[in-house]
Parts: C-alpha cells; sequence; structure tokens
C-alpha cells in the first residue's frame, strides 16, 4: 500500500493536484495565456537549439486580448471541472520580458478576473529587473504567485551547448532574490539533453534540491521541425533516450527530490505535427502509467533515496 502523503490518487510524488486542493480547498485549474512577449535569447540570433520559437502551444491565440483568451479557455475547462478557481499561466514566451508598465498591465487585467486566485509566470532568469522583483514582492503578498524559470541542466557545458544564453550564476542569482521575498519558484529541466549521462540528469535534481525551490517540471527532449536540434541530429545523430531509459532516470529523480517539491510535469507534450521524435512522447498516458508502475514495482517514494 502507498503511504506517500502528498498524493490524492496513489501516486509517489508530489502531485499538483493534491497541493492545490490542499492548498484552495477545491479544485484549480491553469488557464494559459499568450501575452504576445518573446524571447531575449531568440532576438540576439541564436535561441535554444531545440525551441521553434512557439513557446506555450496551448495558450490562447495572441491575436486576442488576455480577457477574450481567458474566457476561451476558461469555458472549454469548466465543461470538466465546474466550479473551479482558477490560475493565470502566462506561458508563451519570455513573460517579464518587456517593461515593467507594459507587464503590469498584463498581470493585472487577469487578477481583476473573478475567481483567479493566483498567477504563474513563465520566464528566463536573465529577464529581471531590481524593479521587477520589488513589484513581484508586492504582487505576492496580493495573490498567489509563481515564478516558473527554464534551467534545462545543471552543467556549464551543456548551457552552452544548448545555445541557453545565461549561465548558471545568473540562474542561481535570480533564484536567491525571488526565494528572499518568498515567491514560489518552479524550474524546468530537460532530460536526454546531447552528451548528458543518467548520472549527470540526476546531479541537476540534487542540485535544485539545495536552492530551495517549491517546484519541478521535468521534460524529455524531442524534436520539433525546423529546429536547430533537428538539422543537428541529422548530422551527428545523438541519442534520443528510450521510453524506458526515460522512466528509469525520471523514477531515480524523484527518489532524490525532496518529498516537499511539487511535481508539477513529468513527460513532454508535443504535437504530431511538430514532432520529429521521438514518437513514444505522444503517448502520454501511457509514459505517466509507466511511470506509475515502475516506482510501485521498484518501490519508490519520492525522496526514498534521501533517507
Amino acid at each position: 500500500m502507498n503511504s506517500f502523503i502528498y498524493s490524492f490518487d496513489n501516486k509517489r510524488y508530489h502531485t499538483l493536484n493534491y497541493f492545490y486542493k490542499t492548498k484552495f480547498g477545491k479544485k484549480v485549474f491553469k488557464v494559459s495565456l499568450n501575452a504576445g512577449f518573446s524571447c531575449p535569447n531568440y532576438l540576439n540570433g541564436t535561441g535554444c537549439i531545440y525551441c521553434s520559437h512557439q513557446s506555450g502551444d496551448f495558450a490562447g491565440k495572441k491575436e486576442d486580448d488576455i480577457e477574450t483568451q481567458f474566457e476561451k479557455i476558461k469555458h472549454m475547462m469548466e465543461k470538466k471541472w465546474p466550479n473551479s478557481y482558477y490560475i493565470g499561466y502566462f506561458q508563451a514566451g519570455s513573460n517579464t520580458f518587456a517593461s515593467l508598465n507594459v507587464l503590469k498591465e498584463k498581470y493585472e487585467k487577469v487578477l481583476k478576473i473573478p475567481n483567479v486566485v493566483g498567477l504563474s509566470i513563465a520566464t528566463r532568469s536573465d529577464c529581471f529587473t531590481d524593479e521587477l522583483y520589488d513589484y513581484l514582492e508586492e504582487l505576492n503578498q496580493r495573490t498567489f504567485l509563481t515564478i516558473e524559470l527554464g534551467l534545462q541542466s545543471m552543467h556549464e557545458e551543456t548551457l552552452k551547448f544548448i545555445h541557453r544564453g545565461h549561465s548558471l550564476e545568473n540562474f542561481i542569482e535570480c533564484v536567491h532574490e525571488l526565494k528572499k521575498r518568498n515567491i514560489s519558484v518552479v524550474v524546468h529541466i530537460i532530460n536526454g539533453l546531447p552528451n548528458e549521462t543518467k548520472e549527470m540528469m540526476i546531479e541537476t535534481v540534487k542540485f535544485l534540491n539545495e536552492l530551495g525551490i517549491d517546484g519541478i517540471k521535468i521534460h524529455m527532449l524531442h524534436i520539433l521541425k525546423g529546429t536547430p536540434l533537428e538539422k543537428m541530429q541529422k548530422e551527428h545523430k545523438y541519442h534520443i533516450l528510450t521510453k524506458e531509459e526515460y522512466i528509469d532516470i525520471v523514477c531515480e529523480q524523484l527518489g532524490y527530490l525532496k518529498p516537499n517539491i511539487v511535481i508539477h510535469r513529468i513527460t513532454g507534450d508535443p504535437t504530431k505535427e511538430d514532432l520529429v521524435e521521438p514518437e513514444w512522447l505522444l503517448k502520454k498516458f501511457c509514459v505517466l502509467n509507466d511511470i506509475d508502475k515502475e516506482m510501485k514495482k521498484r518501490n519508490l517514494t519520492q525522496g526514498c533515496f534521501l533517507k
């Protein structure tokens, strides 16, 4: 019998559903928004090698204003989850990459929508100013604020190879500034990046444990059409993790993660039209179920290797 306390549904890791229901007392879902923000790494002519410059595939249409996007997506999701609370999720692009006045205008519009209990803002660690930190600190006192930061790997050689565009030091400084203000931080990592070993991927998780982050999103590297990575893969044939390899790595990563860290995602979610490989990622729920089965088979729970 599973005795892991941070789950309502027999998961062996700290689920986002458990976290939201425990915190807010009812179902909470995120409404993904596209506020039209760009990315400094893309504008400087490089961009990450895996990026199609279309982050936020499941966000609203940027042609619609923020309120219209929110209402359209909320209407669809309410059919499945009526009478819920909402979190406005600024997903597409780097959502602190604008002037403070522009950011305030976008964020505050969402906060005025009834039953919005928080904001989740996806961005990069090199898109902050002192004035923005101060505003976010004030915002965090009025609503439940989460900042999502892409890291992908703790290894500098990997960050340079994937053209991440910022250093590990810059990322650490950003997390420290946010946590100093008691702001919730969720970090994105990618498994299967070129030249990384299983041990390196586990080291990234151990590193994040020590930073005091609140949540994590674990992605599988996937090759999208039209990206630099697609071209590189044709030339160099980097090893792409099999489903079995990915599941093995994720299970061990969860075993090394502190139990209080919320798992926001443990697999990628590409569209069939854009995906080159691996095709097994298209069967998202099979991957999730197989992770559950493997953790049960090996009697693993989140944080079990830390005891």
